[in-house]
């Protein structure tokens, strides 16, 4: 057993005084302790919760992101601003949770003082929201605020003139649209907020636990033992690895530039192209924002707004998730082939039984963590128990590694020794609760910007007209719409992260893809919520792509097509959910082993086309051919779907039999 990884730094990265650095800490250790305590001590009413949740986290926000940027000082006219705002933040905040019996007996009669600390909590949110998510998210909450008061009995009566018909509403003035904002359930206290406070931060929480102890290490040299010896097999490993991190981490981006900056160099040694190996990295890390148990946070959205149980989103999310993973794998492996790409050597991979031995602690608190989530206990709940076991095994890792490992290097066990280790025990404590509260600042404010978005569309009934639009676009045909959602989620996705894009999705789409096609609800939610990933991977703004490529060296744009590629499942997989519903709703088992074979059929057939290889290079029939059998295996038909079978399965023969007749290219057998 070696010694646990170092601690990351503590320090942030933006270059303030010591003093600010200082504070930052403090607030955000003091934010994830309230967090510990309010899921696992003693649970707070729904707005203390919220509010007070959000007041630190836009306190958090306006001391790490100074007005002017990170790369200038502050100065005077900034710190006035910053000061201004943190003082919004904690008013806001306080003013809610210590008045909130009086607040709720003036329901709808507010007094002025309400009114006015509701424009500031909406000012502060907004510019909170500039800071730590992105210009994007705070335009479109102005524009919905705009929007809201505009109309004949608005506040802004001239704009209504403006709207189209369909658009226009009878307006809102500022009494009623602060009272639905900020006094209400539905605006920046409503259920996105409500996630965000309770399970998204509980779950990043345990993420950040994991990241400092040492737990990611572990899962990434698992994956490179098990996959490196294999054609392609850090590119492997990479999707193995960016699945495990990404499940847990709740940003894809964040997963690119953690795990990538290991696995792209080897992928490139290896003989990937930059390009590529940003790309795969890229694709890699989208998949685990939507593998279980985290997924990115959406699994606790899907099931706040679906009322279904989070164990039960979990679990049908498996299958999914495990065809998209295996899409990504079989391509790298199918790149790997074509070009004779060989494994790692034995000596440069770490030894399973090594790993294990070294790491198999780590296994404990997603044990414990599946465990209580079967027993139905609360999800933030689960998250605290979690949290505590990671503990309890880092602490365990520490006195194996003091008490047996250390005394045969020479180190002798001592008063003074221990001491130390204490220390440093407090030391890993802090910098996890620090991190999880850094990396729970851009989802918290996305959550709240997305209330506004929330509040403003049940105020104005924008919903509806939005499904109406959409049904009159498409027809009433049901592909029309999906490919309309499609559209609509890539260009959110340019401005907004990934769960605020979901939300404003659902929120607009959800009613038609339900009430109109005829989508079961489940179904609907997940179809949304997949293509809300795909502004990671799609050109001409590829975030985790942008990201890849960067760590690569290798250009943006190309990175991000070959990211897009590889992410073929992101677009495929939530279709055949739609036109294939026993793949989540369950059937018999023939039903449901027959859309399984057929969805996996799929999946490799149109993966072969797109690289024209499988096992021996594809000829053009061949990869045309595909094309049109994908799609009828897609169609709810039982006729088209075993002719397009028959098809793939013909064509997938002749090119397995092809392959066996030549013998392996002489790129691959020099691997």
């Amino acid at each position: 057993m070696s010694e646990p990884a170092p601690l990351p730094s503590m320090t942030d990265k933006l270059p303030q005084p010591k003093l600010v650095v200082l504070a930052i800490s403090i607030v955000a250790v003091a934010l994830s302790l309230f967090q510990m305590y309010g899921a696992g001590i003693e649970p707070l009413g729904l707005f203390y919760q919220r509010s007070i949740h959000l007041a630190f986290v836009m306190f958090l926000a306006f001391l790490m992101f100074p007005v002017f940027g990170s790369n200038k000082k502050r100065g005077v006219l900034g710190w006035a601003i910053d000061l201004a705002f943190l003082a919004g933040a904690f008013t806001t905040g306080f003013y809610l949770s210590f008045y909130l019996d009086e607040i709720i007996n003036r329901a709808g009669f507010w007094s002025s003082s309400d009114l006015i600390i509701g424009v500031i909590a909406t000012i502060t949110v907004l510019e909170a929201s500039r800071r730590a998510v992105g210009l994007g998210m705070t335009i479109i909450g102005i524009v919905a605020i705009v929007y809201a008061l505009s109309g004949p009995r608005g506040a802004l009566p001239w704009l209504g003139e403006w709207l189209p018909g369909i658009l226009s509403h009878r307006g809102a003035d500022i009494d009623r649209l602060v009272g639905q904002l900020y006094l209400g359930q539905e605006g920046i206290y409503g259920l996105p907020m409500g996630v965000a406070a309770t399970y998204i931060f509980m779950f990043v929480l345990f993420g950040a636990f994991l990241e400092v102890t040492g737990a990611g290490k572990f899962f990434i040299d698992m994956a490179y033992a098990a996959t490196g010896k294999k054609a392609g097999g850090p590119a492997k490993a990479a999707v193995l690895a960016s699945a495990g991190m990404g499940s847990i981490s709740g940003s894809a981006i964040a997963n690119v530039v953690t795990t990538g900056a290991f696995t792209i160099p080897l992928m490139k040694r290896l003989g990937y192209r930059p390009a590529q190996a940003g790309g795969v990295e890229a694709a890699a890390s989208t998949g685990g924002q939507i593998t279980p148990p985290l997924m990115g946070a959406g699994a606790f959205l899907i099931s706040e707004y679906t009322q279904v149980p989070y164990l039960d989103i979990v679990m049908i999310s498996i299958f999914p998730a495990i065809l998209y993973l295996g899409t990504v794998y079989l391509f790298v492996h199918i790149v790997a082939l074509k070009n004779g790409m060989r494994g790692m050597p034995a000596s440069e991979l770490p030894d399973w039984r090594q790993v294990l031995k070294e790491g198999w602690q780590f296994i404990l608190p997603l044990g414990i963590l599946i465990y209580l989530l079967v027993l139905n206990i609360s999800p933030m709940r689960v998250g605290f128990w979690a949290i505590l076991s990671v503990m309890a095994v880092a602490a365990l890792r520490y006195v194996l590694w003091y008490f047996f490992v250390a005394p045969q290097n020479g180190v002798k066990p001592s008063h003074d020794g221990l001491k130390q280790a204490i220390k440093k025990g407090i030391a890993i404590t802090i910098a996890a609760l620090e991190l999880g509260a850094k990396n729970a600042v851009a989802v918290s404010m996305a959550c709240a910007v997305a209330g506004i978005i929330v509040g403003v569309v049940g105020l104005t009934g924008l919903g509806l007209k939005f499904s109406s639009m959409m049904i009159a676009f498409s027809g009433g045909n049901i592909v029309l719409a999906l490919v309309l959602v499609l559209i609509a989620s890539l260009i959110l996705g340019m401005g907004l992260p990934v769960t605020a894009s979901y939300i404003v999705l659902i929120v607009l789409v959800g009613p038609a893809l339900s009430n109109e096609f005829g989508i079961p609800l489940l179904i609907a939610h997940l179809v949304v919520f997949w293509y809300s990933q795909d502004s990671n991977v799609t050109p001409p703004i590829a975030l985790a792509g942008f990201a890849g490529a960067a760590i690569a060296n290798a250009n943006p744009m190309e990175t991000s097509i070959q990211a897009w590629k590889f992410a073929k499942g992101l677009y495929l997989i939530p279709a055949f959910m739609v036109f294939n519903p026993e793949i989540i709703e369950g059937g018999s088992i023939q039903i449901v082993l027959w859309t399984g074979f057929t969805a996996i059929l799929c999946l490799v057939a149109f993966a072969a086309a797109l690289e024209g290889y499988l096992f021996d290079h594809m000829d053009v029939i061949s990869r045309i051919l595909i094309v049109p059998a994908t799609v009828g295996v897609f169609y709810p038909d039982l006729k088209a779907e075993i002719a397009g079978t028959v098809v793939l399965l013909i064509v997938l023969g002749l090119n397995w039999w092809k392959g066996k007749k030549n013998g392996p290219t002489p790129s691959v057998a020099a691997s």
